[in-house]
């Protein structure tokens, strides 16, 4: 049963990483779907969901090394996994709001 969680976790990276991809889905970016318009328009937003489709991606793939640890019964992978996980999504929100990389 947990491994059917971890696999629609998964399904929901992937799908999120291929809507982002396509530039779609910008509203659904944190704080980005706050903004005014005015300062939207400030923004890059292909360039933006392009980053945030990357993101995704990583972050399935941390997903499917804590899947892994479900199937193969160990820990270990379940640790890998979850400082993998953390590490990508702390350096992708200091990579975002630093230097303003997605400004136009």
């Amino acid at each position: 049963m947990l491994l059917v969680v971890h696999l629609i976790m998964i399904v929901v990276f992937v799908l999120l990483g291929i809507l982002f991809h396509f530039g779609k889905g910008a509203d659904l970016i944190a704080g980005y779907n706050t903004l005014p318009s005015a300062k939207k328009a400030e923004y890059d937003v292909k360039k933006l969901c392009k980053y945030m489709s990357k993101l995704m991606f990583a972050l399935a793939v941390c997903w499917l090394v804590i899947a892994s640890s479900e199937l193969f019964k160990t820990m270990t992978l379940l640790w890998i996994g979850l400082c993998l996980f953390m590490l990508i999504v702390l350096f992708g929100v200091i990579y975002m709001n630093t230097g303003n990389r997605f400004k136009k």
